[in-house]
């Protein structure tokens, strides 16, 4: 496989690696920044560093001076750029890919860039993962074990190339979970942008309370780890919360109403509801966790579908709407192409609810 990376910062970087090291793929990165380019190479000519035990790298990441350049004989393309630029930096790929190159970002919120780039050939994406430091030198092989990573096709995205992008994301370590991009927005909001904006609000407080001198008493892990993301990036931060910013001002909403619930409680003394409150969040946090994990038996659903635009992609979404991750898929063309079958691995305690989702949107599941 052949991978071009555009953007080459902490993710971009990370996918230059992994890609090279997990996949064997031959990767070419672009950044329209000079220096950029120079960092990135420095940091591709030691694949290693900061990443101990990792598998051996087939070709070190090539960086180019032009998009064209980087982009020349790609199978895929992931667009890494800040989200203020993303827009552009999506769209000028776009046009400089070829009609057989999937496209995808890693964009923190889809809405947008979903509208305003039809286009069979992109898939959205969002990788769950970062690190405390931003930049090439932070990037690493390892960055995406284990982490999710939303895709967010449209009824025009080719089935092919949906299929090559879980591929792709699969082989950079990551779990896919497809998402339609306003479901992705609206719990972004909630699970990611949410928790940036309380941090902030909680060590203001904290300042506040310590007064000029910010000396406050030895703090416990409570604070450290609620507060962990605040302040993040503010150069990149801000981005994020306008692109977002209805979703996430109706999870605020949200917050200062149930924030206000507790204060009511509090000011009544009213003991039990606070311990129901206490254990409804341990069992809350519990059931997101569990249903969260990855791994496990899997089970193998066959869907026999025509052969028509955004068909790969109704399949994924029906599935993603209704909790069931695909952990795997391959197309099965007929022989005059007019139809396929679509195979389908998935959680085994997931599989009677998918087969049943699929058939209620009139997909029912083939032996």
């Amino acid at each position: 496989m052949r991978v071009a990376v555009v953007g080459a910062g902490l993710i971009g970087g990370s996918v230059a690696l992994a890609a090279s090291a997990r996949l064997g793929a031959h990767v070419s990165a672009y950044d329209p920044d000079e220096g950029a380019r120079e960092a990135a190479a420095r940091r591709f000519a030691a694949p290693s560093a900061g990443d101990e035990g990792s598998p051996s790298f087939s070709a070190v990441p090539s960086v180019h001076a032009s998009l064209r350049e980087a982009l020349d004989g790609a199978d895929a393309a992931v667009v890494a750029a800040p989200l203020g630029v993303l827009d552009g930096a999506l769209g000028a790929t776009l046009t400089a890919a070829g009609p057989d190159c999937l496209v995808t970002d890693v964009g923190s919120t889809k809405r947008a860039l979903v509208a305003a780039h039809d286009d069979s050939r992109y898939v959205g994406g969002h990788p769950l993962a970062g690190a405390e430091s931003a930049g090439i030198g932070a990037a690493r092989e390892s960055l995406f074990a284990d982490a999710t990573w939303y895709l967010t096709p449209t009824a025009r995205t080719r089935g092919t190339l949906l299929e090559r992008a879980h591929r792709l994301v699969s082989g950079l370590g990551a779990h896919p979970v497809t998402i339609d991009a306003a479901t992705h927005d609206r719990l972004v909001a909630t699970v990611s942008h949410l928790p940036h904006v309380l941090a902030n609000v909680l060590v203001g407080q904290a300042a506040r309370a310590a007064g000029e001198e910010h000396s406050l008493p030895a703090t416990g892990p409570s604070f450290r780890d609620t507060t962990r993301v605040a302040g993040a990036n503010p150069a990149l931060w801000p981005d994020i919360y306008l692109a977002n910013a209805d979703a996430l001002v109706e999870a605020i909403d949200e917050a200062v109403a149930a924030l206000a619930d507790a204060r009511k409680r509090l000011t009544e003394g009213d003991r039990p509801a606070l311990e129901a409150w206490q254990e409804e969040a341990a069992a809350q946090r519990r059931a997101l966790l569990e249903a969260g994990a990855f791994g496990g038996p899997t089970a193998l659903l066959r869907v026999a579908v025509p052969n028509r635009p955004g068909v790969i992609a109704e399949l994924a979404l029906t599935l993603g709407r209704g909790g069931v991750n695909i952990s795997d898929m391959s197309l099965s063309p007929s022989p005059d192409g007019r139809n396929g079958v679509v195979t389908l691995w998935v959680a085994a305690a997931t599989a009677d609810r998918a087969a049943r989702l699929l058939a209620d949107g009139g997909q029912p599941v083939t032996t």
